[in-house]
């Protein structure tokens, strides 16, 4: 077994069959493949990642300081939440999605369900200035990091000197969210032949592997793709996905296929929140087809996916090894009361 003991935030980790460390704190498994973050342009070391940390759990971002970005992206729930479909925001307003997942950001380009931020670094931007999330501007959450005595010391920790701008805030939340790598479920073992599958995990891996991969590609579980998965349109949000960004009519009704790590705390599921279990996404599966959908289905869903009633038992099973408890309880991800209580 390789493993290597790394000393990071003053806690000493075992940290198992990583390929490299990109500046300071993240970890590249050596089953994944190359990150396309370009890390020169946004160094990481711990303090930006603590004041990234920091303002990812501070309502200091909303316009009436009641709203984080970690109430829609809860730790316990793999950084979304499962208290309602879509995403609430301040004044009890509603959003029109549910929140995505946050995990191995590094190795993403595009982001939202339909694509409409293209860098991570500028990714806060989107909820913090929406009317129904955060409903914020970014002059005012300067003005109010600047006034705060807690943030200049902690901008001063990370860059230097106690400058807040926008640039150096949107990039140290990027840092911290880039700390957020799932790579240790028991599927992970697995590869790593740190140990093996039960009988009924094996036998849905085998069904994963005819069924799901070519969306929910290994070792990420994503393509990454937009595609159509037969969902109808949702009549009371109207949302035709990443048809909104690029107005082509090829693009009506695809969504970014979400990763399937930790999809046993991820729920409620769908770019809506539509189903709550999965036995309800297996049942959607098995009656779409191309009779029944619009001229968008991805043709890998033309005939449907049936799937007996053992054969679910089987891929849920499977889907069950994803689940990566190191990561959806790991301290270092949580709310930093270290931070705020002493200051």
């Amino acid at each position: 077994m390789k493993y290597r003991l790394i000393l990071f935030g003053g806690i000493l980790l075992a940290v198992f069959s990583f390929r490299s460390i990109v500046n300071e704190g993240l970890f590249i498994p050596e089953t994944f493949p190359k990150p396309l973050y370009d890390f020169n342009a946004n160094p990481l070391n711990e303090a930006k990642i603590e004041l990234g940390r920091a303002l990812f759990y501070d309502p200091i971002l909303s316009k009436d300081s009641t709203i984080s970005c970690a109430s829609c992206h809860s730790q316990y729930s793999a950084f979304t939440h499962v208290d309602h479909n879509v995403s609430h925001g301040i004044n009890d307003k509603l959003g029109f999605r549910n929140a995505p997942v946050l995990m191995n950001l590094a190795w993403k380009s595009l982001f939202m369900h339909d694509g409409a931020v293209n860098h991570l670094d500028v990714q806060a931007m989107a909820p913090i200035t929406n009317a129904d999330e955060m409903g914020e501007n970014l002059n005012n959450v300067i003005l109010k990091l600047q006034k705060s005595p807690l943030y200049c010391q902690l901008f001063q920790k990370a860059y230097g000197d106690n400058t807040v701008n926008s640039g150096r805030m949107l990039k140290a939340i990027s840092q911290f969210m880039l700390t957020l790598v799932s790579s240790n479920s028991k599927y992970d073992s697995v590869v790593r032949n740190q140990t093996q599958f039960s009988l009924k995990e094996q036998k849905g891996y085998a069904l994963f592997k005819q069924h799901c991969n070519q969306c929910h590609t290994e070792p990420l579980f994503t393509n990454d793709a937009f595609m159509n998965n037969g969902l109808s349109m949702d009549l009371k949000y109207n949302d035709l996905g990443r048809f909104r960004v690029t107005q082509q009519k090829e693009d009506s009704l695809k969504f970014k296929v979400p990763t399937l790590r930790n999809i046993e705390f991820s729920y409620p599921y769908m770019h809506d929140g539509r189903f709550k279990k999965l036995a309800q996404v297996y049942n959607h599966y098995g009656k779409v087809n191309s009779a029944n959908a619009n001229s968008t289905l991805e043709k890998e869903l033309r005939n449907g996916i049936v799937l007996t009633a053992d054969e679910k038992v089987e891929l849920t099973a499977f889907l069950l090894t994803l689940t990566d408890k190191t990561f959806l309880f790991n301290k270092d991800h949580s709310f930093p009361k270290h931070i705020f209580i002493k200051n």
